[in-house]
């Protein structure tokens, strides 16, 4: 009975803690969010139908209200998404009322500007680049609004939350403006962009912590759930999509599992889970040492393999 009562009181401390850094964090998000309304000219939200962007409309939401979220959301869809999350975010833009761009890199690959990957490791995440910075000059957009979160990869944690692209959408690491007491320059110069990341400081267990608590709706693969599947190099790849390659020795079984990052089908594995609710979610990430980037086959290409991406205008 004593030990139930110290661990009741330990994760009602842990929760007290939780919800003072959340209500931190989300001020400094809408105030982030409300610099870009103010310094860019056309900004846009880039959105994937995960989790990250996800909390990253209702943020918006929180620093427009009543009034709607004044720029568009954009997906660069590779077109071996999962179905589930593309479902997701044609609800969540009609339930919501905003206007949606959607940019194929199937058109890429038609019109000859990227050639597809062939082979048992091939993906279409790398191609989205040039999509996207297609995209960012046919709209003319100066601020591409992203959940990118330091704990996701480290290549991502150099970042500024105004970290500017030049005129040819890349990104220059090693010279960078400072950020000093939350002054956030977006002064640009033509042909520039700048892409922003209001939850910059968040972390995964941040992320699903603010989920929890505002009640937000998630496409359902992020819980747990049967779905046929194989295992590759010690990853649990989904069977179900004809997306994925699989060799014939590989053999398909059925597990119960979820995904803690929903990008494309091709480079996304799955975890062995129980999680179905928001609830054992937290509990599971809170206690996980493996960081949901474990589960992204396109992030070990090599050491830098993200850092190269980012350098040529990926976001």
């Amino acid at each position: 009975m004593i030990l139930e009562t110290l661990e009741l009181q330990v994760l009602e401390k842990i929760k007290a803690s939780t919800a003072e850094v959340t209500n931190a964090l989300e001020s400094e998000a809408i105030y982030i969010f409300r610099e870009v309304a103010a310094q860019f000219e056309r900004p846009v939200l880039l959105f994937s139908g995960g989790k990250d962007s996800i909390t990253l409309v209702r943020l918006a939401q929180k620093a427009f209200w009543p009034a709607k979220i004044p720029f568009p959301l954009m997906h660069i869809d590779t077109g071996h998404n999962f179905p589930e999350t593309i479902e997701f975010r044609d609800q969540l833009v009609q339930d919501l009322g905003l206007e949606l761009i959607v940019r194929n890199v199937q058109d890429s690959i038609d019109q000859g500007k990227v050639k597809e990957e062939t082979g048992r490791y091939a993906s279409r995440n790398m191609l989205q680049t040039t999509t996207l910075l297609d995209a960012i000059e046919e709209f003319k957009f100066d601020a591409c609004i992203g959940g990118a979160r330091r704990d996701e990869e480290k290549a991502r944690a150099k970042e500024r939350i105004f970290s500017v692209r030049d005129d040819f959408g890349q990104w220059d690491e090693k010279n960078q403006r400072p950020e000093l007491f939350d002054m956030l320059n977006g002064q640009i110069e033509l042909g520039q962009n700048v892409r922003v990341f209001p939850i910059s400081n968040w972390t995964e267990l941040d992320v699903w912590s603010y989920i929890e608590k505002e009640s937000i709706e998630i496409p359902s693969i992020y819980f747990a759930h049967k779905r046929d599947t194989f295992v590759r190099d010690g990853l649990i790849w989904s069977a179900e999509d004809g997306v994925v390659f699989r060799d014939e020795e590989e053999e398909v079984e059925e597990r119960t599992v979820r995904f803690r990052t929903v990008g494309d089908m091709s480079c996304t594995a799955a975890v062995e889970s129980e999680a179905d609710t928001i609830e054992k979610v937290v509990a599971e990430i809170r206690t996980s040492k493996i960081s949901e980037r474990g589960a992204r086959i396109d992030d070990k290409r090599s050491e830098a393999a993200m850092e190269k991406r980012k350098q040529q205008g990926y976001f």
